[in-house]
């Protein structure tokens, strides 16, 4: 029996309906930019030193240019300002006093042979920056800099939270009533960023917009590859991700013109109300609607389909029936996952992979912000360096396979964290070409990743094996801050190091995941055990009831 794939045949697997749901959803896939990569533009830490009240006026008085001033005020200043005193100490001396030596301040301030005391910055800082970031509002510098990974880590906390949430609402009410809902608690949210005070509502709030907007983004995903025909799925799937990377292009933009971080944050989050007109303009799904029993709507759908992409829709097609398999009347469950050797191997391997991805993708995004020369330069190069990861997959994964390209991609990240580590800082250029390689291979890993999960699973526990598996990937993006932030006080490369572990263990574990190429997905527990055996499937399936009438005059 005829199934929907088999009518997306005659109306048109990816024509004109698909393309215009396609292209307005990967809008919204440039839009999710600013929330996950956003702390380095709105988190920015630029060089910074104590406040010390009555320097200004003396350097007046003196004549002092800013360098002598600050070799004659700051702590351990090396011309830059890169170690822990002169960025987080102050020298214990009233500068306001009468008498202080232009050419010696510091000897005319203290007693013979006695070190001047240093203490804390009581005070504030004086940021070296003609813009703002959260960094430079709150004091997040210094005993306070661990606020700054709170920061990024809340809102990967509310993807973790509220992606399984979010899944079920879209399980529960549908892929469009998701949509918009979780885009409007996402433009709410972005709204209240701009204007709240404190530092503590901006963390709940970008906790809260985590809750939302992954979710938002992982529903406009199914919704854009279930209205495709199986041809096109994983390369609107891939290029619906590459979208993401237009808007890192755009959001870097912006973010260069705009080095105000509130002004940042509400240019970036004005224009994602158009989205709301995906009210009139994008589709439900007819497989979910299909298998709610919603078959006259899905069917209303499909016409509609097949009229704006100049097809007809086959007579004989008069009904939809949703037809389930004994294997999908199972109860799954979380053991289901660990039960049998393969699975569990399966999980192991997928879980530390998403872990991996996240942590390399997020912490080499945070740490190229940090050692850049040029903040915006770098991130654009890096960003770039996304879409010939795009293309790569796409080229390789019907013709190489998954496994090696999957494996490979995750060693050369590995590898260019290493090298991005050993090469001197003077030579900055080398250092950004190695660090866009290991972009690009962790950019396709996390790419394959996403896919792959779903190939090495039975149908009765995929969703939940996708569920749990990517979890992990939130969880790396709660450590990912504070791998970076904190070990960059140790050694300003140690990140790299760590990241470089993790990169080769986890290309050296894909290496024992089966090959996934040219197989038809698994059905059962024992199709995961013997993946060695090719059959046909005994899947779930949407079959089209077919008059006898018709039948009989074809």
């Amino acid at each position: 029996m005829p199934t929907l794939d088999d009518i997306l045949e005659h109306v048109g697997e990816f024509d004109r309906f698909q393309k215009q749901t396609f292209f307005v959803l990967c809008l919204l896939s440039a839009s999710f930019t600013p929330v996950y990569v956003g702390v380095v533009f709105f988190g920015f830490t630029p060089e910074h030193r104590c406040s010390s009240p009555g320097v200004a006026e003396l350097s007046q008085r003196c004549g002092w240019s800013l360098e002598e001033q600050l070799n004659h005020t700051v702590p351990e200043w090396d011309g830059r300002g890169a170690s822990f005193s002169s960025r987080c100490r102050r020298y214990e001396v009233d500068w306001n006093t009468t008498g202080i030596s232009c050419t010696d301040p510091l000897g005319s301030l203290r007693g013979t042979g006695d070190p001047v005391p240093l203490g804390p910055c009581q005070d504030g800082w004086v940021y070296d920056s003609p813009g703002s970031s959260i960094v430079t509002e709150f004091d997040l510098v210094c005993e306070d800099s661990w606020k700054l990974d709170l920061f990024q880590s809340s809102v990967n906390a509310g993807f973790f939270i509220g992606s399984l949430n979010i899944g079920y609402i879209a399980d529960r009410f549908g892929r469009k009533f998701c949509l918009l809902t979780t885009i409007v608690a996402n433009i709410v949210c972005g709204l209240l960023l701009v204007f709240v005070p404190s530092y503590l509502w901006i963390v709940i709030i970008r906790f809260l917009q985590g809750l939302v907007s992954k979710g938002c983004w992982t529903a406009g995903y199914i919704l854009v590859t279930e209205v495709v025909g199986p041809e096109y799925r994983r390369t609107v799937g891939i290029l619906y991700q590459a979208a993401f990377s237009v808007g890192l292009l755009l959001f870097d933009g912006l973010a260069y013109a705009l080095p105000h971080w509130r002004w940042l944050q509400l240019t970036v989050t004005l224009p994602t109300c158009f989205l709301l007109l995906y009210y009139w303009c994008l589709p439900e799904s007819p497989r979910w609607l299909i298998s709610q029993g919603k078959n006259d709507k899905a069917m209303k759908i499909l016409r509609n389909m097949a009229k704006k992409n100049q097809k007809k829709m086959p007579p004989h097609f008069q009904d939809i029936k949703f037809e389930e398999e004994d294997c999908g009347k199972q109860n799954p469950s979380l053991m289901d996952l660990f039960r049998t050797p393969q699975i569990r191997k399966n999980t192991l391997i997928l879980m530390y992979n998403w872990f991996t991805s996240s942590v390399l993708y997020q912490g080499l995004i945070m740490h190229m912000g940090m050692a850049a020369e040029n903040m915006y330069l770098d991130f654009l190069y890096s960003a770039l360096v996304e879409f010939p990861a795009a293309f790569i997959i796409i080229v390789t994964i019907d013709r190489v396979g998954r496994r090696y390209p999957w494996a490979v991609s995750n060693l050369v990240a590995g590898l260019a964290c290493l090298a991005t580590a050993l090469i001197p800082e003077d030579i900055h250029w080398l250092k950004v070409i190695t660090a866009c390689i290991g972009r690009m291979g962790i950019t396709m890993a996390f790419e394959m990743v996403c896919f792959v999960n779903t190939e090495l699973y039975p149908t009765y526990i995929r969703n939940l094996g996708v569920m749990v598996c990517s979890s992990l990937c939130d969880i790396g993006g709660v450590i990912a801050p504070f791998v970076v932030y904190r070990l960059v006080e140790i050694w300003h490369d140690l990140p790299l190091v760590v990241f470089t572990v993790l990169g080769l263990i986890a290309g050296g574990l894909v290496l024992l995941l089966p090959e996934t190429k040219g197989r038809v997905l698994p059905e059962t527990v024992e199709d995961v055990e013997n993946f060695h055996r090719q059959s046909a499937p005994m899947a779930k399936k949407i079959y089209l009831q077919v008059q006898g009438s018709e039948v009989a005059r074809g």
